[in-house]
């Protein structure tokens, strides 16, 4: 069909609607797998199913099967086995490919949930109320993958295949490392573009900065709390660094004020000490601390000197410390060693997902600027795809009561199956 066809916008978009319910009730069935780190194998083998159902050329593998340790943005895991990180991809290839052909990621792993009872609803029962839908992961990101999901059945359904190669793909790591994204691209995935619905709230993420993580691992001398003075306490040697890190942080945020894509953006580099090990006994100094820790770079920075900084950091804070001094801290790297990202202005595929957004939503796409990483640097910056994250709006991620407007899901899947159209093109089922 022809792209300029004044019908092609609200037959997807009847369609769509026509398969809203059954969006959402698939999206409850995301929600209820609690896909957190290293359990992610259940949701991949219903996904994978899910996909086979609906006719797509299903590729199901592991982390273990890409040789990720061969390629120098490879992260470091630790606490999972990658032969139990399972990926799938879906695709659907066009037999006579006359359009563009195109990529469409999401990540299934979350993040912990907390305390249960801390949440309004169970965070994994998918509960809908008042027009959003809660649960952990339901906002980040499984609702774009429903996203992505329903909006080729509704093309389906609508009477159209999309004239190129499509491929769905469904990764883990992208909270903890990125391997998930890479071992798509070792597995030999290509396409002209790649869109990833992650919550933007209908914008385009311009730029996402970067992330490390890494584990200060700190002794100390334990005796009786009676006399403290006489040992050493690993905890407060541990609350010495963060401290020493915090500072460091305000330097690069000092620093960040002239960057370029950066410079008006608040404080862009974040520090986080996320969890914190440490001691035996209440009564005693205790002799360690372990605390894991995140924070940020900016696209225009490098990682090993980003790393470089903590390590000089750290160890100049030891230095001011008697004990440290003596029994210097190390510094364990593990997970993120991510790089930011820039999507240059410009492209064919950004123009294409801007017209789409135009026509559905009556007003120009915006952008934005995120303090956080996301999946779009290995496709961008590493093999040169043209890498749009772009997707529905919710709240809470990462916290209690996250959620999704299920009126923004149904509007994003409209949205992203008139950019399929327009970029791959379509032809008669």
């Amino acid at each position: 069909m022809p792209m300029a066809d004044a019908t092609l916008l609200p037959r997807i978009t009847e369609a769509v609607d026509a398969v809203f319910e059954k969006q959402v009730a698939f999206l409850q069935d995301l929600v209820r797998f609690p896909s957190r780190r290293g359990e992610e194998a259940p949701l991949q083998d219903w996904m994978a199913r899910e996909m086979a159902r609906r006719g797509y050329a299903v590729d199901r593998f592991t982390l273990a099967d890409v040789g990720l340790g061969g390629h120098e943005k490879g992260a470091p895991m630790v606490g999972v086995d990658p032969a139990g990180s399972v990926q799938v991809v879906a695709a659907h290839r066009a037999s006579n490919p006359t359009g563009r052909s195109l990529i469409l990621q999401g990540h299934i792993d979350v993040v912990p949930e907390g305390p249960a009872d801390m949440w309004t609803h169970p965070p994994y029962a998918a509960v809908v109320r008042d027009g959003w839908l809660y649960g952990r992961g339901a906002n980040d990101m499984k609702a774009g993958v429903s996203c992505m999901v329903y909006a080729m059945d509704a093309l389906r359904a609508a009477g159209f295949d999309p004239a190129a190669d499509v491929y769905l793909q469904t990764v883990t790591e992208e909270e903890s490392t990125g391997n998930g994204a890479l071992s798509t691209l070792l597995r030999g995935y290509r396409a002209e573009a790649v869109l990833i619905p992650e919550p933007t709230g209908h914008t385009l993420t311009r730029t996402h900065t970067g992330t490390l993580w890494f584990r200060l691992r700190v002794r100390g001398v334990p005796v009786h709390v009676a006399v403290a003075q006489d040992g050493t306490n690993a905890i407060m040697s541990a609350y010495h660094l963060i401290q020493a890190l915090v500072e460091h942080t305000a330097k690069l945020n000092e620093a960040a004020a002239t960057d370029s894509w950066y410079g008006e953006v608040r404080n862009p580099i974040k520090f986080n000490p996320g969890i914190i090990h440490g001691g035996d006994w209440a009564s005693s100094t205790p002799a360690w601390c372990e605390v894991d820790c995140r924070i940020g770079l900016l696209p225009s920075m490098d990682v090993r000197e980003a790393m470089a900084g903590v390590e000089r950091a750290v160890k100049a804070a030891a230095r001011s410390d008697n004990f440290l001094a003596n029994n210097p801290p190390e510094v364990v790297w593990h997970g993120f060693q991510a790089d930011g990202f820039v999507l240059e202005p410009g492209s064919e595929a950004e123009a294409t997902l801007a017209a789409a957004h135009l026509a559905v939503h009556g007003t120009p796409m915006s952008e934005r600027r995120t303090t956080a990483v996301n999946d779009t640097r290995y496709y961008g910056r590493y093999y040169d795809i043209p890498a749009l994250c772009y997707g529905p709006k919710g709240d809470g991620n990462h916290g209690f009561d996250e959620r999704t407007s299920l009126e923004d899901l149904r509007r994003c899947t409209v949205t992203m199956a008139n950019f399929i159209a327009q970029w791959c093109g379509l032809i008669p089922r």
